[in-house]
């Protein structure tokens, strides 16, 4: 009784927002889809790009492994699967951190910087056909604020939607 009592109080979605709303819920997956069929031939997740990416970028190409799950929004186990199958492959290694060897890094390896290097035009040009080259400069410029918006508000009301 009392979740009906909620939803008749909420302002039901207008149509343009239902529209949008539904354009939203209606392609997310799908795109996720598409976006994984690029990687897919290289033996790739989004999943397993994104690791890749984010240690790529890091100072010594290594992330201490808890501030890695905090960037992929994982739990620290969550975490630990998926690094499993990138450590198993050889792209990434777990190694003691130099500076406390209580701490533990994720690092890529040279076959993990190679393994990008290899899958990214493949990524790059899937995100292109599928987004990018979709929209004109305007509706590029807006889906960063839009999700950017979104992002904020979740990290606001949600600070351990990213942990």
């Amino acid at each position: 009784m009392a979740n009906t009592v909620t939803r008749v109080r909420q302002r039901p979605l207008d149509h343009d927002e239902m529209t949008a709303w539904r354009a939203y819920t209606e392609t997310a997956t799908d795109l996720t889809a598409a976006l994984e069929t690029a990687l897919s031939g290289h033996g790739l997740t989004m999943g397993d790009y994104q690791v890749l990416v984010y240690l790529s970028e890091a100072r010594e190409q290594a992330m201490r492994m808890c501030d890695l799950a905090e960037r992929l929004q994982l739990s620290p186990s969550g975490l630990t699967r998926r690094l499993d199958g990138l450590v198993q492959s050889g792209l990434v290694e777990r190694v003691p951190s130099d500076l406390d060897r209580r701490v533990m890094l994720a690092q890529l390896t040279t076959e993990g910087l190679a393994k990008l290097d290899t899958a990214y035009p493949d990524h790059l040009a899937s995100v292109r056909r599928y987004v990018i080259d979709r929209l004109d400069r305007a509706d590029v410029v807006a889906l960063g604020r839009i999700f950017s918006t979104i992002r904020a508000e979740l990290d606001a009301r949600c600070p351990t939607a990213r942990s």
